[in-house]
Order: C-alpha cells, then structure tokens, then sequence
C-alpha cells in the first residue's frame, strides 16, 4: 500500500526572521499568503519540532505548492558550509522558471547569495541552472528548459491547444 496524497506537496524550512524572508519568498519568487499561525510550546514538543512555541506561515506557488516558514521561539543554529551535496540530509528547493537571467538581479537586490556566479550555467544544449541561497541560507535551484513540454508533458501538453 502506498501513501494517498489529497494535496500537493508542502516543504518546510526552519528560519530566524519570519516576516523577511517571507518577504524574499512573495516579493522575489512570487508567493502568496496564505496563513500565519502560532504553535506553543507543548504542541511543538509533542510532534518533535521544538523546545519552545514556534510561528509558520504558509506561502503557496501559483500551481498549488506551499512552503512553511516555521521560526522557533528559540533561534535555530546556521549550517551552511561546503558545497550542497558535500553535506549529509542537504536538501534545496527546485523552481522551473521562464528566465533565469532576469531573476538574477531581483535575488542579488533581495540578499540572495550565488554559489559560483550569478550567470546561469549551460548544463546540457536545452537546459541552464543557477544555485544560490535566501537571505537566511537556505538553497534554491533556478532551472530553465529550453523546452518545457519535453521536460514536463504530463502538465504542459494542454497550453499548447
């Protein structure tokens, strides 16, 4: 038996300034609001994510993702050394984007950090990338697809009628 997914998949990041890089996250990648709650103390034990009380805001992508900013009452210790696949449980978030090259100085202006450059990197005939960090270091991938119905057909057959 495998698991029933009734909504899109949700990611969960842990950050120490909630409404700035909520900011990032709707001004730059374009997000919207969804909620903002707090979980106390004991709710945030029992489930194992915190000592303390934490608060999360759910943004979501215009196709139906969500991300969770969750900041614990208790700030949150900063790993970010050596390259991305160097580290044990290293995980990044992967958006498929129009154009690369125009993002870049919107990122460069909202505090992102690129990890070799900020021009994109051709890494196949069809296909650039370009890795950098939020404001708060966590590790974005941006792709672009020279044909995106090749790459995703299952979604994208449907824009070209």
């Amino acid at each position: 038996m495998s698991m029933k997914m009734l909504v899109p998949m949700e990611v969960g990041i842990c950050c120490v300034d909630l409404p700035a890089l909520s900011r990032f996250y709707q001004n730059v990648l374009g997000f919207t609001f969804v909620a903002q709650v707090h979980m106390p103390a004991a709710a945030a034990q029992q489930v194992g994510l915190s000592e303390g009380g934490y608060s999360v805001v759910r943004l979501q992508t215009p196709y139906g993702e969500r991300i969770k900013l969750l900041a614990p009452e208790r700030a949150p210790t900063r790993h970010e050394q050596g390259l991305i696949l160097d580290r044990q449980n290293a995980s990044y978030l992967t958006f498929i984007v129009e154009d690369i090259a125009t993002l870049v100085a919107d990122l460069k202006h909202a505090g992102a950090s690129f990890f070799a450059g900020d021009a994109p990197i051709q890494l196949r005939p069809d296909v650039k990338a370009l890795f950098c960090r939020d404001p708060e270091g966590n590790v974005l991938e941006l792709v672009e697809y020279a044909d995106i119905a090749a790459y995703r057909p299952d979604l994208l057959n449907d824009r070209s009628a």
